[in-house]
Parts: C-alpha cells; sequence; structure tokens
C-alpha cells in the first residue's frame, strides 16, 4: 500500500488527509524549527551568521548540536551523519549512533557541537586524483550552515564539504560555495553602479530533472541496465517518440502514483518540486521545483536523486538517470536555469521599465555573454562526461557546441547599442498582447523572446538555460564554473569602468562604451539559429568557438593557463586542485567504458551467440527435414532459412571477431600509465568496437525467434502497462 511506502500517520495517495502546506519542511531544521529548538541568542547568533556568512563559536556550535539532536530524535533519528558529494557525483554518508558512555556500564544520547561541526572521513577511500595516497587517509568533513540539515530514513544528515588533510577540495560542495562567494563579491561591486545600498548578489538555480521508468521486473533481466545504467544493445521500437503523442500526455496512472509518493516525501524534506510532466521519449518524465538559492537548489537535486530511487522501488520501478539509457530516443538532461539577484530585490537578468534599471541588465546580461564567449569550452567540458557524451547533439539535446540564444528582441536592442549612442533603454518589459479573434478566450501576452530547444546556453526571459547538463550529473560542476567564469569577468569590467570614471567619464557613458565594446567582441557566442544544423558545425568552427566532441580531449579545457588563472584569480580552485580533478574526470571516463565494455562482452559471447546459434541450428534441422520430405525441389523451398543462416553466421563471425579486438583494445589501454592517455585509448578504440557490435546484435535480435530472445526488448522497456 502506498501508505506504507512513507513514515508519516494519515497521509497516503489515495486519501491525503493534510495539504502540502501543512507538512512541508517537517523533517528539515530549518529557521522555523531553530527558533522552536533553539535558545534565542543562539537561534539569532546562527541567522546572522547564515545571512553575513560569518564563522559561528564553538559555544554556539554546541548550543545547535543539543537543539538539533532533540529535534532529530523527537522525530525518530536514530542517527547522524556528515552529508556530502565527493567527486564520484553522487552523495556519501557514514552513520554514527547518538551514543556515549554514561560511565555505568549503559550509554547516553548526546551530540556535540564537536560532532556536528567536523569529521574525518577516509580521504583515500574516494577519488582524489592523486592528491592523497592510500596510505594518507585522513579528510575532513565540516558543517555547511547555510544548508540545513534534515532527516532522511531515521537518519540526521548534516549537509558537509569534503576536503583533503592537505587543505584541497575533495567535493563539489566546497568550489560552489567559493563560486557562489566570488560572483557575490564581483556582481555586488558592479551592481552598486545603479544601487549603491547593494550589499550581497545572490546566485539563483532552478533545476529541471528528466528521468525514465521501467518496470523493475524488465530491469533485472536486463544486465546492462543494472550495471551501466544504458541499455548496450536493442533495436528501436517500430513505435518510439515519432507519433509525438507522448510529451505532455496524461500520465499513466502507476507513474502518477509515484510521482505523488515522490512529492509528498521530498515536500516534507523541504525540496520545492512544482512540475511534473511526460516528456518527450516513451517512459520519460520530469520534475521541476521552485528556484532557490544555489547551494541548497544543488543539495535538493542531490537528495531528490536519492529519494527517487527508493520511492521507485516501491512502486515496481527502477529510475534510470542516465543520459542516453536507450539510443534513438531522446536522451535525459537536467536543464540548469541560472539568474542573480541583489538582496534588495532586484533580479539582474530581468529588464525593467526605467533606463536605469535596463541599462543594469544589458550590463550583467552582456557580461554573461563575454564570460561564456571566453570560456565556452571550459563550459562544455564542464557538463561533459561518459554518459552525458552519448546525449549531446542528438534526438533533442543541444549540441556539444557552446552558444548563447537570446531571441529576436533582445538581439535587435544589442545591435541598436552597438551601432548607436541613442537606444531607448525606457521600458525593455513590454509584452505584446495577442488576439485570436474568440471571444471566450482571453487576449494573449506574448514574451519578448521566444524558447530555442537547439541552444544549450538560450536567455529566456529572466534568467539563462545551461541546458547542456546532464541528468545524473552534479549541478554544481557546471555552476561553479559558470559562477567562476562570469565573477572573473564582472571583476574586469569593473575595474575598467573605474579607470575611465578616474580619468572624468561620465559613470552611464563609461558603463555603456564598455557594454558596446563587450558586444562588438563577443558575437561569435550568440547564436540564434538551429543548432543541430551541419551548417551551424561548419559556422561555429569559422568563429573559433570549440567544436571538440571526445570528451577526453574535451576535459583538457580544464588546464588551459586561462582557466588556470580564472579559477585561481575567483579563488575558486587552484591549479593543484584542478590537475587532481581532471585525474578523476580521465579515470571515471575509462572506469565507466571498461564496465560498458565488459558487460557488453559477456553478454555478446555468453547470451547473444548461444541464442543466435541455437535458432540457427533450428533453421537447419528445417532444412533436412524439408529435404527429407521433398528431396531437391526443398532447395528452392528453404532458399529464405538459407539466406537467413548466412546472415546469422556472418553477424555471430563479426560479433566474434569484434569482441576479441575489444579485449585487445583494453588491455593495451590499460597498460597506459598515463590516465589522459588512457582516456583517449578508451574513446578512439574501445567505444567504436563497442559500437559495431552492438550494430551486429541488434541485427540478430531482428532475425531471431523473439520467444529465445534473452533481453527484453525495447518495445516492452518503453511502455508502461
Amino acid at each position: 500500500m502506498v501508505e506504507e511506502a512513507f513514515d508519516r500517520k494519515a497521509v497516503s495517495v489515495s486519501t491525503p488527509a493534510e495539504r502540502p502546506n501543512q507538512y512541508y519542511g517537517e523533517l528539515v531544521f530549518n529557521r522555523g524549527t531553530m527558533f522552536k529548538y533553539l535558545p534565542a541568542d543562539i537561534y539569532t547568533a546562527l541567522v546572522d551568521a547564515i545571512e553575513n556568512k560569518k564563522p559561528i563559536s564553538r559555544n554556539v556550535a554546541d548550543a545547535v548540536a543539543s537543539g538539533m539532536r532533540q529535534w532529530a530524535i523527537e522525530h525518530g533519528a536514530r542517527h547522524y551523519t556528515h552529508w556530502f558529494a565527493p567527486l564520484t557525483g553522487g552523495t556519501a554518508e557514514k552513520h554514527d549512533a547518538f551514543i556515549e558512555h554514561d560511565g555505568k556500564g549503559g550509554v547516553i544520547e548526546e551530540f556535540s557541537g564537536k560532532l556536528l561541526v567536523q569529521q574525518e572521513p577516509d580521504a583515500s577511500s574516494f577519488p582524489n586524483g592523486g592528491i592523497r595516497n592510500t596510505f594518507e587517509a585522513r579528510g575532513y568533513s565540516a558543517w555547511d550552515i547555510s544548508s540545513p540539515a534534515f532527516i532522511l530514513d531515521q537518519t540526521l544528515c548534516i549537509p558537509t564539504i569534503f576536503i583533503s588533510y592537505t587543505g584541497e577540495s575533495l567535493d563539489y560542495k566546497t568550489p560552489l560555495l567559493r563560486s557562489i562567494n566570488a560572483v557575490d563579491k564581483a556582481g555586488t561591486a558592479v551592481a552598486r553602479f545603479f544601487d549603491p545600498e547593494v550589499k550581497h548578489v545572490i546566485s539563483y538555480l532552478g533545476w529541471e530533472q528528466e528521468y525514465f521508468l521501467v518496470d523493475e521486473s524488465l530491469f533485472s533481466a536486463r544486465p546492462d541496465l543494472v550495471m551501466t545504467g544504458r541499455t548496450l544493445m536493442g533495436h528501436e521500437s517500430a513505435k518510439n517518440q515519432q507519433l509525438e503523442d507522448h510529451y505532455f500526455g496524461a500520465i499513466p496512472s502507476r507513474v502518477e502514483a509515484f510521482m505523488l509518493d515522490l512529492e509528498i516525501r521530498c515536500h516534507r524534506l523541504g525540496i520545492p518540486v512544482k512540475t511534473r510532466h511526460n516528456e518527450v521519449a516513451p517512459n520519460q518524465f520530469e520534475c521541476a521545483p521552485i528556484f532557490e538559492e544555489m547551494n541548497l537548489a544543488n543539495d535538493h537535486n542531490l537528495l531528490l536523486m536519492s529519494v527517487m530511487n527508493e520511492v521507485a522501488r516501491r512502486h515496481n520501478f527502477r529510475v534510470l538517470l542516465h543520459e542516453k539509457p536507450f539510443q534513438g530516443i531522446n536522451g535525459s538532461g537536467k536543464h540548469n536555469n541560472w539568474s542573480l539577484g541583489t538582496d534588495r530585490g532586484a533580479m539582474l537578468f530581468s529588464p525593467g521599465r526605467t533606463p536605469k534599471d535596463n541599462l543594469q541588465f544589458i550590463t550583467f546580461v552582456v557580461n554573461v555573454m563575454a564570460a561564456v564567449n571566453r570560456h565556452n569550452a571550459l563550459l562544455k567540458a564542464s557538463i561533459m562526461s561518459a554518459t552525458n557524451a552519448h546525449r549531446l547533439g542528438a534526438n533533442e539535446a543541444p549540441p556539444a557546441i557552446i552558444s548563447i540564444f537570446t531571441g529576436s528582441h533582445l538581439a535587435k536592442i544589442l545591435d541598436s547599442l552597438e551601432n548607436s549612442d541613442t537606444t531607448d533603454l525606457t521600458d525593455l518589459k513590454k509584452k505584446s498582447e495577442y488576439s485570436l479573434g474568440l471571444a471566450q478566450i482571453p487576449e494573449i501576452l506574448m514574451d519578448s523572446t521566444d524558447r530555442n530547444r537547439t541552444s544549450p546556453f538560450a536567455f529566456t526571459g529572466n534568467r539563462f538555460e545551461f541546458r547542456a547538463v546532464g541528468s545524473s550529473a552534479n549541478s554544481a560542476s557546471a555552476m561553479l564554473v559558470l559562477n567562476s567564469a562570469v565573477a572573473e569577468q564582472l571583476v574586469d569590467f569593473k575595474n575598467r569602468i573605474d579607470v575611465m570614471v578616474s580619468e572624468g567619464k561620465e559613470l552611464n557613458d563609461a558603463i555603456l562604451t564598455e557594454v558596446r565594446r563587450l558586444i562588438k567582441e563577443n558575437k561569435a557566442i550568440h547564436f540564434d539559429g538551429n543548432g543541430y544544423s551541419d551548417e551551424w558545425k561548419e559556422e561555429a568552427a569559422r568563429r573559433g568557438l570549440d567544436c571538440e566532441t571526445s570528451a577526453p580531449l574535451i576535459f583538457d579545457a580544464y588546464l588551459r593557463p586561462s582557466t588556470v588563472k580564472m579559477f585561481e584569480s575567483t579563488e575558486v580552485l587552484s591549479e593543484p586542485e584542478l590537475h587532481a580533478r581532471n585525474e578523476v574526470k580521465w579515470e571515471m571516463y575509462t572506469k565507466k567504458i571498461q564496465i560498458e565494455a565488459r558487460v557488453l562482452g559477456d553478454l555478446a559471447l555468453n547470451h547473444i551467440i548461444p541464442v543466435a546459434t541455437r535458432y540457427q541450428s533450428t533453421l537447419l534441422d528445417n532444412m533436412v527435414k524439408l529435404k527429407e520430405l521433398f528431396g531437391e525441389r526443398a532447395i528452392e523451398m528453404a532458399k529464405c532459412d538459407m539466406e537467413s543462416i548466412e546472415k546469422i553466421s556472418s553477424h555471430m563471425s563479426i560479433i566474434k571477431t569484434k569482441v576479441t579486438d575489444m579485449v585487445e583494445a583494453r588491455k593495451k589501454a590499460n597498460a597506459i600509465e598515463s590516465e589522459r592517455e588512457k582516456a583517449i585509448a578508451y574513446h578512439d578504440t574501445v567505444v567504436p568496437a563497442m559500437e559495431e557490435i552492438r550494430y551486429h546484435i541488434d541485427k540478430l535480435e531482428l532475425m531471431v525467434d523473439n520467444e529465445i530472445w534473452p533481453l527484453p526488448k525495447y518495445r516492452e522497456l518503453l511502455f508502461i502497462r
């Protein structure tokens, strides 16, 4: 029963007794809970530290730990854990019980500020890129006071950073927080040109999580799905997404029950999921939250991905977060909607109704364009992985070339600014009205910009949508790069304005002069056309944009001198940290391809070949029997069987040969010491062999008797019943 799916009284999918506002955030140590469980002075000190990014004293930490423990135990928690995001891309946790010796042979439940603030996970057992040796195991996790603790399955989870004994970051949260601080500092300095009262610029993130659901029994019958998260073989279904009938279609009842269960679980954990719908491909869906501050939003997405898997099992589903689990149909992304706002309530990418507001809007938009142009290769590297490489540029996904879509309205304004001194910036926020001429339909307010699904980085009215991020990724990988690049650009912009003003130029004139320069120098990144076209690939190369498609080579962008300079100037990542992270990226790429190759080789030789041989034997037996009955006439009668036998033999022969070649390619690649060169070898030699093996297996799938084919087919996997 669904009521057993989550531990709460009187709430079920069938008869919900409470509304979301009655249980929202009940498993989160948020400000309302802190106010209730902490002394007034401690609450004030903690809120002040969070809002003004200040450290807290050990006395405050002890008091917070005491209140947090009391709240957690009252909600059924038995353990606590430091919850962090290592370079594996997922999350990690080590559980400890709330117990200490009482000195009398028993135990008491305690939780101190020392345990809240810091722990020591084994740093050598997580990816570290050579920063730590196996015998150098010490690492530290430290409490992130800006992201509230929560209770998950009777465990108090405390969001933390994770660093090595020598201080280098071994996670995604640490550099993300640094990048948030960097864009805050740089953005505030520029925002004060327009509002001197601004104290902070806040980074916001709204993610859109795409995913597939498959029936658990079918999932378990596919070793490739179990081991790699994607189908390594499988001919496309006669019907997939070509009728375009799944997108925004009616949600299947089984899926809707899962979604509601997931939403209730998320709302209790303070994750503000709001939107749900069918996506483009069969069995593909999406959920999205209300926008939040970036660090909190990223924690919520990581938590959502964990909760999704648990909830899906209770509904006899498995969630596929792989970017391309099925060949030939839409892949899954995690569109990152990114925006900046001030503590005074201004959204910096939203046009206003006064020339001053709109000059601020244009200033920040143009600086983003300059940052993305300067670091377009790095932004591509930030979203690249062995799994996302399958998705980019295919079936609804953006191309592996970073460009910016602005829409015609903003494009005209930028062109006008570039070529004229008298551009009207009075009101850029107007929406045009459009009437359908139907009395029962009100007038429609039309946005000033359309949406371009082929653009990897699109301006969508009051934010930029980074659409190239992969569905299984930690969004921090992309966001920390974007924040850092924009912070670097804003610092450069501020310095140039200061020089012009010191030389006697009026502030607004100096800003317009610099804006015009940036528009002219960064035209290459602006593209509003079809990003899927071959013509764009050629044009992008002519413009000097990065067009590399090999994932191992794309990662090189992290080690370019301009990248190292940018990260060091913004104090987000040091050069040793960058080198270590790239070692991890190359190593993770190799391991994922290696696992896929091993699984494919096993399935090919131990599942597919025996079945194909058995079917071929059946055809041969049939031919023998026909000859016994009809003599020489059987040759003509069995002509089709003979052709099938020959084709099956050909496909099996090629599969066996290519599996052998693939194994040899792996052996040669594994002997390479350099992680970069090893990853390149896997990309150049192992991946092509895998693709050819798949081609011939998929051909056999169309020929071999359906009753003996050993794996569930796409037509079974892709349609929920």
